[in-house]
């Protein structure tokens, strides 16, 4: 019989002939049927619990991609098309072109038209007043013959209430009489028929009135018949002003 080692453990670790955790089995020593077990369904759970990880990943990498790609395209505004366009859409620049040139046309024949208005307005109110002209223009004789009655005193009576009316109603219309005694000879609106000096005439006046004259508006429908009287030219010429000769004999 031989002593035990000293520091060699002679207790039997096993169990039923079955090493403990750390401990390998020696050669020709069966395990048990739980051990068996565990390590037959570890061995057959591993190549599995790998392929369900990697398919969990897989999926969350795809997850990620679809919510990044859905918050870029929220956040993208209406002007993501044109900024990621290459260029401008020609049938677009076709329209804008077309647009423009219809806009042009209907400023020209809008400014034609307001122009065509205003002239055939122009042309109206023309037309109107050479017409009302016209008619007080054939009734010059008669304001004459009541200008001679008047004179002589023989407008009275209802004839002189017709008379009122009748030159009341064509001066409303634009009808104006000229030429008075007194007014400074004007060739354009005056026919002279008569000629005569004064030394106390400064200029040619009008002295004497045949025939009065008559303006509708602006147009002159006959001129007045008159009288002129001019200076003689016996006036004496104006001196010197008291100054200047004042100066002049101081020098």
């Amino acid at each position: 019989m031989q002593d035990p080692v000293v520091g060699q453990d002679t207790t039997d670790s096993s169990v039923g002939g079955v090493p403990t955790s750390g401990q390998d089995a020696p050669p020709g020593t069966a395990q048990g049927d739980a051990a068996t077990d565990s390590a037959d369904g570890a061995a057959t759970r591993a190549p599995g619990g790998l392929e369900g990880l990697q398919g969990e990943a897989q999926a969350a990498s795809a997850a990620a991609d679809a919510s990044a790609a859905t918050g870029a395209a929220t956040d993208v505004g209406p002007d993501a098309g044109a900024a990621s366009a290459p260029g401008v859409d020609p049938e677009l620049e076709r329209v804008r072109a077309e647009l423009a040139e219809r806009t042009a046309d209907l400023q020209r024949v809008s400014a034609e038209f307001t122009n065509y208005r205003r002239r055939t307005e122009r042309e109206r109110e023309s037309t109107v007043a050479a017409a009302k002209a016209a008619v007080a223009g054939e009734l010059l004789t008669v304001l004459d013959d009541v200008e001679r009655a008047q004179r002589h005193g023989d407008l009275t009576g209802p004839f002189k209430v017709v008379a009122d009316r009748l030159t009341e109603t064509l001066q409303r219309a634009g009808l104006t009489p000229f030429g008075a005694e007194g007014d400074a000879f004007d060739p354009s609106v005056h026919e002279a028929v008569a000629h005569e000096t004064s030394p106390d005439a400064a200029g040619p006046t009008v002295t004497t009135v045949m025939r009065r004259g008559y303006r509708f508006g602006d147009r002159v429908l006959r001129a007045a018949m008159v009288g002129v009287t001019d200076s003689d030219g016996s006036a004496p010429a104006a001196g010197p002003e008291p100054s200047q000769t004042a100066d002049a004999g101081t020098s």
